[in-house]
């Protein structure tokens, strides 16, 4: 209780502790007194040495009072701004102060306390929340709040608040949820935030007015980037994403090349046929030799031929050595050399105007010289390449390049135009040209059933291990996209939702003629369409459905009932409210003001009013402190506090003295069990005992003689009667000790000055006669052990004792007294060693030791300041 009460004070301290002596102003009224409000502006002047606390409104040149005017109108006038005030430091009249576009949240109720300020958002802010310690909230006039009170999900709020505690019913731990300015119109989209100026700023990959659609190359209803690699996708908000064209790697394109590959220097290497037009694009024109092709491709004149037309193939001029076909001018045919005597050589050899015809070179079938660079048709197996006779492999490939060999032809021809390379399975003399396929493509060209073509037909995807190869979907999918099993269309009537295929779009989707279910948009729960205005049902941030669109808010004077799906008015006393009742208020009209959720005549003190924008009376921000006929440099605290004071100075003394007397219990307890031990007595502090006086505490019951028995014995009592009898009797010996304690014995006294040889015993009264003292009575200053043993004096100088004359006049007739005969006290029991002194010793027991020239005499040591011996 004593830790809840100071934890109490210390948490109320501060706002008392800050308090301080202040001028605070609006437009009109100023109010002098006590106050820790943090809000506003400060305005001083070198010509005064009052400085105002501007709260927020507008000031001008005529503005009273004649104090605030004073300083408005100085020339050395300058502002400090506080928290959530940077907009208004600069002192032009007319001036306005107002909160900067966003909130400021306060510690301590009434604007005051540690402070903190909040901007709007650059970002859209969706399912999160910031918790926030505030007893107070300031906002700008074209801002609202959304934040969530307790189990209050969601409340909004449109007006500063003075005291949050002033919510009633709404109550708990308050977090934010979101901070949105009102100044744009329509409305931002959840993707956008709504900036002071009016516009909406859109989220990474959004775009539009309302922030309300994709970016181009971004696609869902996140706006994501499509993915790497790809320069074209299935974009926009209810994109797929699916790549519709990828970056293609030394793109031909990148560098005017029609027909062949660009190298990372910008220069194009065509395909074999290919050549620069005369427009300048490369790899856009047939070489001679080659034609072009209805499908595009450049192939090789027939053999002898070195130019051909295109489309045709017809043989436009034949080498040497061979002239035009009569029945195929596609055609030409080797001429026939003769030997000198005119006769035609065949097949496999020429005439070189001998009498006989050479043989050609074993490559050759027909030829015009004896090397192999000499034939003019190639050999069976073999085929013109460069003008030589190659053979060819198992697959078709000419040796030393990448042509296919044309048995028809009987040379090595391209593959196509977009083909790098080609093969003939299981090539023969007997395979012809239309067998090959192509196995490798140029960049921006796709391989599929061994063509290469633009584009991968439906039922295939490109994939992805080598985006140039097109592989067929799965048997589930229609089409498909990234794999073989993520759908695009279905068949069987099926829709395509997320890859999958399923008979009817899920919540949050909407079917599209396609026969695919896309995305609703973000601001919606469920849709018609994909357009942030088609939507049928909002999500809880968004909760208010007006025209098909999803809103975070109603209008100011409404709430949004969560039961009925829709919003409400508020009640005709409340300005803002999160309930249609009339408790159930945020903020109040101009001249009332919030307590416990309802809107209450503000009855301001001091004739002033309530604060416009704040929703406080300006004497409630301000304490002036009572006409008392002298001046108080701080505030009088209030009965309540003057009571809480004396209750916790009450409660610390009472605290105070339980400690003090526990502590004093447990000396007395301490000091009884210390006597209980010497005494031999049971001790009470035993288990049981403490056992049994717990519960009797607990019950509030006294000591039980049946737990803990009587203390004292009849053997205790007995013993304290003794003891009693004996001191009684005994009082006038114990006098006597005392008084013979201080006496000394002659013989132990070392020899004087005036007698060296006069020793005599110390004399008692006994009877009226003196009575020799024995030797074994215990004296103070009795001989040593040493000397009654030895028979010898001391060596060493006597050691001074007190003596008290007449002792007996300090004791009354009560104590002790002297009158009759007193008897010799009786001596006392000897100890182990005077025992054996007085066995061994051999002088007599009643004559002292005789002193002789070695007997030392005592030393002068000064005068004593023992007060007995002077």
């Amino acid at each position: 209780m004593l830790g809840l009460f100071l934890s109490f004070l210390l948490f109320g301290a501060p706002a008392a502790a800050n308090s301080t002596s202040s001028v605070v102003c609006v437009a009109g009224q100023c109010l002098q007194g006590f106050s820790n409000i943090t809000l506003g502006v400060t305005l001083t002047s070198h010509d005064s040495s009052t400085s105002l606390r501007l709260l927020p409104g507008s000031y001008s040149d005529t503005t009273s009072p004649q104090l605030l005017h004073d300083l408005l109108t100085s020339s050395s006038a300058s502002l400090s701004s506080g928290v959530g005030f940077t907009n208004s430091t600069n002192l032009n009249l007319p001036l306005t102060v107002a909160v900067d576009t966003g909130m400021i949240i306060y510690a301590d109720s009434l604007y005051g306390g540690s402070t903190a300020y909040t901007t709007l958002p650059s970002q859209p802010v969706s399912n999160s929340s910031t918790p926030i310690a505030a007893s107070s909230l300031a906002l700008s006039s074209n801002v609202w709040a959304a934040v969530s009170v307790g189990n209050t999900d969601r409340v909004i709020i449109w007006e500063s608040v003075p005291d949050v505690s002033q919510f009633g019913i709404l109550s708990g731990d308050m977090a934010l949820l979101d901070l949105q300015s009102t100044a744009c119109s329509p409305s931002c989209s959840g993707n956008g935030v709504c900036s002071a100026s009016g516009t909406c700023t859109c989220a990474t990959g959004f775009t539009g007015s309302s922030c309300e659609s994709c970016k181009s190359g971004f696609f869902g209803p996140n706006c994501q980037a499509c993915p790497s690699g790809c320069s074209d996708c299935d974009d926009g908000i209810t994109g797929s994403g699916r790549c519709l064209k990828l970056e293609v790697k030394n793109d031909p394109s990148t560098c005017d090349c029609l027909n062949g590959e660009c190298s990372s220097s910008g220069s194009c290497t065509c395909n074999p046929g290919w050549t620069a037009a005369s427009n300048g694009t490369a790899c856009a024109k047939c070489q001679d030799g080659f034609f072009l092709t209805s499908t595009g491709d450049c192939k090789i004149c027939q053999l002898g031929c070195t130019s051909c037309s295109d489309g045709t193939g017809v043989c436009i001029a034949c080498a040497d050595g061979f002239t035009q076909n009569a029945n195929d001018k596609t055609k030409c045919t080797a001429e026939s050399t003769k030997s000198s005597s005119g006769a035609v050589c065949p097949d496999g050899s020429f005439g070189d105007g001998s009498a006989q015809c050479k043989s050609c070179d074993p490559a050759c079938k027909t030829c015009n010289g004896a090397t192999s660079n000499n034939c003019l048709t190639c050999a069976s197996g073999t085929y013109v390449f460069n003008g030589t006779c190659v053979s060819a492999s198992s697959t078709g490939v000419c040796d030393g390049g990448s042509l296919i060999a044309d048995n028809n032809k009987g040379a090595c021809d391209t593959c196509g135009a977009k083909c790098t390379s080609c093969q003939i399975a299981a090539f023969t003399t007997a395979s012809t040209v239309d067998q090959l396929k192509c196995t490798a493509c140029l960049p921006g060209s796709f391989l599929s059933n061994g063509a290469c073509i633009d584009s991968c037909p439906s039922g295939t995807f490109v994939n992805p291990s080598d985006n140039s190869t097109c592989t067929a979907c799965d048997s589930s999918c229609s089409t498909c996209a990234g794999s073989a099993s993520f759908c695009l269309t279905c068949p069987n009537s099926q829709l395509a939702s997320d890859g999958t295929c399923v008979a009817s779009c899920p919540s949050g989707t909407f079917k599209k003629d396609s026969g695919t279910c896309l995305t609703c948009h973000p601001d919606c729960a469920t849709c018609s369409g994909g357009s942030f205005n088609e939507c049928s049902t909002c999500p809880s941030d968004r909760p208010v459905l007006n025209n098909g669109r999803c809103l975070p808010t109603c209008s100011s004077s409404q709430f949004f009932d969560t039961t009925a799906g829709s919003c409400k008015s508020c009640d005709s006393s409340c300005s803002s409210c999160y309930g249609s009742s009339s408790n159930q208020c945020l903020s109040c009209s101009s001249d009332k003001v919030l307590r416990s959720g309802s809107c209450v005549a503000a009855n301001c003190a001091d004739g002033t009013s309530v604060v416009s924008g704040l929703g406080v009376c300006l004497s409630e921000l301000v304490e002036v402190p009572k006409a008392s006929g002298t001046s108080s440099s701080s505030p009088l605290p209030s009965i309540t506090g003057i009571l809480l004071m004396a209750l916790g100075c009450a409660f610390i003394f009472l605290a105070i003295l339980m400690l003090w007397r526990r502590r004093a219990r447990k000396q007395r307890a301490k000091r009884t069990a210390m006597f209980a031990s010497a005494k031999n007595l049971p001790h009470k502090d035993t288990w049981r005992y403490r056992l049994v006086r717990f519960g009797e505490k607990l019950f509030g019951h006294n000591r039980s003689r049946r737990a803990y028995p009587e203390m004292e014995s009849e053997e205790m009592k007995l013993m304290k009667l003794k003891y009693a009898e004996e001191a009684r009797y005994s009082s006038s010996q114990t006098i006597e000790k005392i008084v013979g304690s201080y006496m000394r014995d002659d013989a132990s006294r070392a020899p004087s000055k005036h007698s060296h040889h006069h020793h005599h015993h110390h004399l008692h009264t006994q009877n009226g006669l003196l009575a020799p003292i024995p030797d074994n009575a215990s004296v103070l200053s009795g001989p040593s052990i040493y000397s009654q043993v030895t028979g010898k004096p001391r060596q060493t100088p006597d050691v001074r004792q007190p003596l008290k004359k007449d002792l007996t006049s300090r004791f009354s007739a009560s104590t002790g007294s002297f009158s009759g005969s007193p008897e010799l006290l009786p001596p006392p029991p000897r100890t182990d060693a005077q025992a054996y002194a007085y066995a061994v010793r051999s002088d007599s027991p009643v004559s002292p030791p005789t002193r002789g020239a070695y007997w030392m005499e005592p030393n002068q040591t000064g005068g004593s300041r023992n007060p007995f011996r002077q």
